[in-house]
């Protein structure tokens, strides 16, 4: 069991985004769903809070009404291993949503995503400061991230 994992709170969405992240990442699946009774805080039988696995990481959302809203102070950030998987969760999660810059999008949700290639980690955290000022330049300029740009720019 994890000991550390996102509660995340929806109005009244929490099922369908679950289902929604379900379908995107591999190795992913709803484990439980807790429903409201007949003492509330919802309509009796309605879906107060799902559990569920995202690639192995634990959620929990909560319907927890129109209270309170997601805001880019929090992001989940997705390590991809290539272009094409960047390609794919970008598509995939932007569905609905909106493109931010830097490799940022907000789902149909409003929850803010950072879809990042593994190798830019690695280029910005290079030794050498020219190298990696140069890619964090590239990066800057970049909605979605766009390896092979990143490269160009880290070998100068």
């Amino acid at each position: 069991m994890q000991k550390i994992s996102p509660f995340l709170w929806f109005d009244t969405q929490a099922e369908e985004a679950a289902n929604f992240y379900v379908s995107i990442f591999k190795n992913s699946r709803i484990r439980r769903i807790a429903r409201n009774g007949e003492q509330g805080p919802g309509p009796a039988g309605s879906v107060l809070v799902v559990s569920f696995e995202l690639d192995g990481q634990q959620f929990t959302a909560l319907n927890g009404g129109p209270q309170f809203k997601f805001t880019e102070a929090i992001s989940l950030v997705v390590d991809c291993a290539d272009q094409a998987e960047v390609d794919h969760m970008w598509e995939r999660l932007g569905e609905g949503g909106q493109p931010g810059v830097c490799g940022w999008l907000k789902d149909r949700y409003g929850l803010s995503w950072q879809i990042v290639p593994v190798e830019f980690m690695q280029m910005a955290t290079d030794p050498d400061p020219a190298k990696v000022g140069r890619v964090m330049g590239a990066m800057m300029q970049m909605t979605k991230m766009d390896i092979a740009k990143l490269r160009e720019a880290f070998e100068g």
